[in-house]
């Protein structure tokens, strides 16, 4: 599927949230931001915090989390983004937007190349027994 001004109004919004800076030692957050679009319509971003022993998070996982803040779990569309342009979610942002809500299977992730995929593309078979249609 190619890109709607949704998706792109959504990639110049985690764009403009993205941008490296420095926080205690060598820990770093905002290398990586991300913007999505919820069933009703609402927006939410996120950028990941990169810090010690594995106690950092993905951008994609603060995005979720400040959709649950407002009690929303349909996410219709995500993107993150990193200097080098959009990038795919990993396997755990990937497992956490379908443990959220299984009916995310149909959420449309953009892609580099002008391009979408639902998670249900991005995590065949998977282990959930309501995820199977």
């Amino acid at each position: 599927m190619s890109l709607t001004p949704d998706h792109r109004a959504l990639i110049d919004t985690a764009t403009s949230l993205q941008g490296k800076f420095g926080l205690e030692d060598d820990f770093s957050a905002a290398a990586v931001a991300a913007a999505l679009r919820t069933a009703d319509g609402n927006v939410y971003t996120g950028v990941c915090i990169d810090l010690a022993c594995g106690i950092g998070f993905c951008a994609e996982h603060a995005a979720v989390a400040e959709m649950l803040k407002h009690h929303e779990t349909r996410i219709a569309a995500i993107v993150a983004v990193g200097k080098r342009g959009v990038l795919p979610p990993c396997g755990r942002c990937r497992e956490l937007m379908l443990q959220v809500d299984v009916a995310n299977a149909d959420t449309q992730i953009i892609l580099r190349g002008d391009r979408t995929a639902s998670l249900s593309q991005l995590l065949p078979e998977h282990w959930l027994d309501e995820y199977e249609k």
